[in-house]
């Protein structure tokens, strides 16, 4: 997946972590419409393997 893909997904769990559902799902939204149908799989196990993300606060 693209960079960029993945920086809007990462940016779509923060907002959603932070309330602000509308605009999370609108960057999630954005990103999975520009991904590419070979993308589009990948996209799916990193939204599967990072739902926590956008619940709560990743731990280090």
């Amino acid at each position: 997946m693209r960079r960029s893909i993945r920086a809007a997904l990462e940016q779509a769990a923060e907002l959603t972590r932070n309330n602000r559902l509308v605009d999370g799902l609108a960057a999630g939204e954005a990103a999975i419409h520009a991904a590419t149908d070979d993308e589009r799989p990948e996209v799916r196990r990193w939204l599967d393997e990072h739902a926590d993300d956008f619940v709560r606060r990743p731990e280090h």
